[in-house]
């Protein structure tokens, strides 16, 4: 077996040995099932672990997580797991997490092709083109680059809120919340862009459905 492959394996010795030290109840909690109350959807970078940054256990996170954290109407891998999360598990909150440093938001920026990868960047750049006024005007790349990711991440709240089962749930008086944030690569911070969405209330009356 490859050495590469017996660090992850030798890894989880330590952490099992830690976990049974720290948290000696936690696998007998696990093997009854999962009661998680936030959805994250996040991007598929290896930088930004949901777990990990937010210092929880497992079974605290229900995760999804794609290129550039996008919330695609048209996605069934996404809508399943959204779906599964708010009418069977039940959460309380989806937290929509980018981050400055994204790969697939640099992308989106440019005309450069990237073979099938364009199709999905499509959905990015839909949100450039939403506010082009806005990031055309700042000169200094990186500075937009980072702005843009934030709108990404706002872009994709609304996304999430446009979807007939979350506002049925709200119809129905239930949760969720859903919130944006972004994590600074460069210095480990989660950062709250203080969106949060609980109703159809922000939404343009022509995504506010019938349910």
């Amino acid at each position: 077996m490859p050495k590469e492959f017996e660090k992850l394996l030798n890894g989880n010795k330590r952490w099992l040995q830690k976990m049974n030290k720290d948290e000696p109840e936690l696998f007998d909690s696990m093997a009854e099932g999962q009661e998680p109350p936030y959805l994250w959807i996040g991007c598929a970078d290896s930088r930004v672990p949901a777990e990990e940054i937010t210092s929880s256990l497992p079974g605290s996170i229900f995760v999804q997580r794609n290129i550039a954290n996008v919330v695609v109407h048209t996605d069934y891998n996404l809508l399943s797991v959204v779906n599964y999360a708010v009418k069977a598990l039940k959460v309380n909150h989806i937290i929509i997490c980018g981050h400055y440093g994204c790969g697939g938001v640099k992308a989106a920026m440019g005309k450069t092709s990237f073979g099938l990868l364009d199709n999905w960047l499509t959905h990015i750049k839909d949100v450039y083109k939403e506010h082009k006024n806005e990031l055309g005007a700042i000169e200094d790349e990186d500075t937009r680059w980072k702005r843009f990711v934030e709108l990404n991440v706002q872009e994709q709240v609304n996304n999430m809120a446009r979807l007939s089962f979350i506002q049925e749930e709200w119809k129905n008086g239930q949760f969720p919340y859903i919130h944006g944030w972004v994590f600074n690569v460069e210095n480990g911070e989660l950062i709250d862009l203080k969106i949060s969405i609980n109703s159809t209330e922000g939404l343009d009356d022509f995504y506010k459905l019938n349910v």
